[in-house]
């Protein structure tokens, strides 16, 4: 799983970057949907694409200070992942993902129709009459799957990526379309009246018909948010990435604006483009091209198209793929996504999964211009998400980017304005894309909550452990609350609160209760000032392990409520206790009533006074099979694993009766339990023995630190059971049980 910017197996230099995004860029997305953008608004389609072109210049400023700030593959989930919460994070990604899926079916569907005048010409050139199954639905959609197939099966073979000749080669044709057009234009310009009759009514439909157009092709300038996607494989990337979307934007956009222009001025005969494109919007280019180059610019059209089509197609295959190969490395999908290659550079499963999703929903998605309104819908709200995230992530941040945009809060704040009012818009003027958007963004909560949620909040929970400036950037400083009471204990618990609780992220605060009822009243004042020397300590301890705590002294009658009072007041994320040891009269009253009335997370260390967290290399976690996810007990073993190297062993207990079945099911799941919460430090073991706390204890021997947690009782208040408490009580190693709030 991602565990920072990743140095191996960045293979795309700066033009190797531009490719992707210009492969995806240029051609696919005009040629597919120019015609619809005439038929909806007229000449003005013109404007409409250059709006386009600005909203997007502005996304690529705020995509551009994100990639350089988090130079990893996955894009805008990736950016999510470090800002939002886990479950915004994979309502991010959902989207992403399902975004880059749409765009290959409109690709897939796009190439299928550039590929009907092929075979009818090689049938005419044979000698036969092209029947008219061959432009049908069901043949489309087979030339569509095909080549979805060969891709599919091309991508898993090698992650090179897009491939690059076939880029160069649509330049290259674009090119000479473009200077075909403009020389024609130039040998026979049109009059002053010519111009403006071809340019009338520049607004077909007036100012709806605008927003229409630019909702149906927004998704014509997609393109440069995929090298963000591939933003792991880039050399450079701080550097590369912000450079490479601002070149293949300008290079989309250099060749769109000009071809749009020759086609009203000098490839419609003189007709309304409008009228023209009505009549058949799919081929609009090509039969404009045939107008002012004759049946050569008809055929470099078409050539370009099926170039074009093919390279936007894997682009968004291969970025798709790297979505969900993110996603499922975090668990925020199904952690069978996440088989790589023998190299571990291909994600093979994601592709599979990918290739198997842009299959069904091109079943599903009737023509170009439906799958065009869906992908422009969805990209509109991930690039709006994108700003949002951008903003958050300035606003968040200790220190600057690589790449800062200027302007802030203006770009991201206007950027994700105008992203959002056209996505609502769209949704609006096209309910089908709207009510599809919904559908599954309905189907990826379901998804969450009955599936993924457990294994996705344990793993964002190590991450936040392992990287903690993440927490940060999410907006939270949690508050730990350390109880000390023993002198000679204060040490050792600002040394577990440190790790825990890095400075700069988590907030530390050292509670002392002096109380008021016991012994003589007189003797009151002498309590507070034993209180102060003991805070003082640990103050000291604190600093001299770079910890910057708070300190507070409080009066009470009974400490155990006034610690169950502050931890209310201060909505503290987690409680650390130390105990000196762990009786029945303690776990089963005062603890035990703390445990179940605030509502943090508990952690309570039973260690000698001397005992120091570094030396707890050899860590063991009895766990139950492997089902128990716990995001305080991963918080925690990633917070330790952070600091110093460990060897962290998962204990599971299975009767010896069990069946072999059900033993190699438990070595499964404790398997995956310790990578998602101890990662590369966790391995996993599994024996049958009837007596469980007989085998912990006996391993417990030879461990540094154990880690237990506490039981629930039916009404799910958090109690210890009989078998930790005997645990706890028949060990004498240093001792972690935790408690996650309820």
């Amino acid at each position: 799983m991602p565990t920072g910017p990743q140095q191996d197996g960045r293979t795309l230099g700066l033009l190797g970057a531009t490719g992707v995004g210009v492969g995806a860029i240029v051609g696919g997305g005009i040629l597919a949907l120019a015609g619809v953008a005439f038929a909806t608004t007229g000449p003005s389609a013109i404007l409409a694409f250059a709006l386009n072109g600005g909203i997007a210049l502005i996304t690529v400023v705020s995509f551009a200070e994100l990639a350089s700030r988090f130079p990893e593959s996955g894009g805008t989930y990736t950016y999510a992942r470090k800002v939002l919460t886990v479950e915004a994070a994979f309502a991010v990604g959902w989207i992403v993902w399902f975004a880059s899926v749409v765009a290959s079916v409109l690709y897939a569907l796009g190439f299928a129709v550039f590929l009907v005048p092929f075979l009818e010409q090689l049938i005419s050139a044979a000698g036969g009459n092209p029947p008219s199954w061959i432009a049908g639905r069901f043949a489309l959609l087979t030339y569509a799957l095909g080549a979805l197939a060969y891709y599919t099966w091309s991508l898993m073979r090698s992650s090179a990526g897009a491939d690059h000749w076939t880029t160069v080669g649509k330049l290259i044709v674009f090119g000479i379309l473009l200077g075909g057009g403009f020389w024609v234009l130039l040998r026979d310009p049109p009059s002053l009246g010519e111009l403006q009759g071809r340019l009338t009514p520049f607004f077909e439909r007036g100012a709806s018909g605008l927003a229409q157009a630019m909702g149906y092709t927004f998704i014509a300038l997609q393109g440069f948010d995929l090298i963000a996607a591939v933003g792991g494989r880039v050399k450079q990337p701080e550097r590369n990435i912000p450079r490479a979307m601002f070149f293949s934007l300008g290079v989309g956009l250099a060749v769109y604006l000009p071809l749009l222009l020759l086609i009203v001025l000098v490839g419609t005969d003189g007709a309304p483009v409008a009228q023209v494109a009505a009549a058949d919007p799919e081929i609009l280019v090509a039969n404009a091209a045939r107008t002012f180059m004759g049946p050569t610019g008809y055929w470099l059209v078409v050539v370009a198209g099926v170039l074009s089509m093919l390279s936007a197609m894997q682009a968004n295959l291969m970025a798709a793929s790297s979505f969900a190969g993110t996603m499922a490395a975090d668990r925020t999908l199904p952690v069978r996504f996440d088989g790589v290659s023998a190299d571990g550079r291909t994600p093979l499963a994601a592709i599979k999964v990918t290739a198997g999703t842009i299959a069904l929903v091109l079943v599903a998605v009737p023509d170009v211009a439906a799958a065009g309104a869906v992908s422009s819908l969805i990209f509109l709200t991930t690039f709006a998400l994108a700003h949002g995230i951008a903003y958050l992530a300035r606003k968040r941040s200790v220190e600057a980017g690589p790449f800062q945009a200027p302007l802030f809060p203006f770009v991201p704040i206007v950027g994700g304005g105008a992203c959002l009012t056209l996505g609502v818009y769209q949704a609006s003027a096209v309910p089908s894309a709207g009510v599809l958007a919904a559908l599954w963004l309905s189907c990826g909560a379901i998804l969450y909550v009955t599936v993924l949620a457990p294994r996705a909040r344990v793993v964002d929970a190590s991450t936040e452990a392992h990287e903690p400036h993440i927490v940060r950037l999410r907006g939270r400083s949690p508050l730990v609350l350390v109880p000390v009471a023993n002198p000679a204990k204060a040490a050792v618990l600002v040394k577990m609160a440190e790790s825990i609780a890095p400075s700069g992220v988590s907030r530390v605060q050292l509670l002392s209760v002096v109380r008021s009822s016991a012994g003589d009243p007189n003797a009151l004042p002498g309590r507070i000032i034993d209180a102060q020397r003991i805070l003082g300590g640990a103050l000291s301890a604190a600093i001299s392990v770079n910890l910057r705590p708070e300190a507070l002294i409080t009066v009470a009658d009974e400490p155990w409520s006034e610690i169950i009072r502050i931890a209310e007041r201060s909505a503290c994320d987690q409680i650390l206790l130390g105990v000196g040891g762990l009786g029945h009269s303690l776990m089963s009253g005062p603890l035990e009533r703390l445990i179940g009335q605030v509502s943090a997370d508990v952690v309570v260390l039973r260690a000698p006074s001397d005992w120091d967290p570094d030396d707890a290399r050899r860590i063991l976690i009895p766990a139950r099979g492997g089902r128990g996810h716990s995001p305080i007990r991963a918080r925690v073993v990633g917070s330790l694993c952070r600091t110093d190297a460990r060897e962290v062993t998962y204990l599971g207990v299975l009767p010896t009766d069990a069946a072999r079945s059900e033993v190699r099911r438990a070595e499964i799941d404790l398997r995956r339990l310790a990578r998602d919460e101890a990662r590369s430090s966790g391995s996993a073991v599994v024996v049958q023995r009837d007596d469980l706390v007989a085998e912990v204890v006996e391993r417990a021997a030879s461990c540094d630190l154990m880690i237990l947690g506490f039981g629930q009782t039916e009404r799910r208040k958090r109690v210890f059971g009989h078998r930790t408490a005997e645990i706890a009580q028949a060990t004498d190693c240093p001792l972690l049980m935790i408690s996650q709030r309820g």
